[in-house]
């Protein structure tokens, strides 16, 4: 078993920043992929950024401004979300896949207002 607890969503002004942390423990091993994912309301579920030993991968919507890593393949992963946009409004989710299973985190609340 595996689990994700996320820190760091709050309120911030347009144009602010915000770190996301994502804690994994368990058995965190066999780690294929860390991720992001936000879901605002109404809405589905959607990628927003993912980090493998290949590289990361971000949603074109976020690209430029947010950045993912997870330093030395450890066990947590962190979104730096700068210039932050009332879009950008949603629940964020943690997300490992070891290939043969997903967990995910509780989440955690970023609202973006002035």
């Amino acid at each position: 078993q595996v689990q994700l607890v996320e820190s760091g969503g709050g309120l911030v002004q347009p144009g602010g920043s915000l770190r996301l942390s994502c804690a994994a423990s368990g058995s965190i091993f066999s780690i294929v992929a860390m991720s992001w994912y936000r879901q605002a309301p109404g809405k589905q579920r959607e990628l927003v950024a993912g980090i493998t030993r290949d590289g990361t991968t971000y949603a074109d919507s976020v690209k430029g401004r947010f950045t993912i890593s997870r330093p030395n393949n450890k066990n947590t992963v962190y979104l730096q979300m700068n210039s932050l946009k009332p879009e950008d409004t949603a629940i964020y989710y943690c997300n490992l896949d070891r290939g043969y299973d997903v967990y995910w985190g509780q989440g955690t609340q970023v609202t973006v207002s002035s």
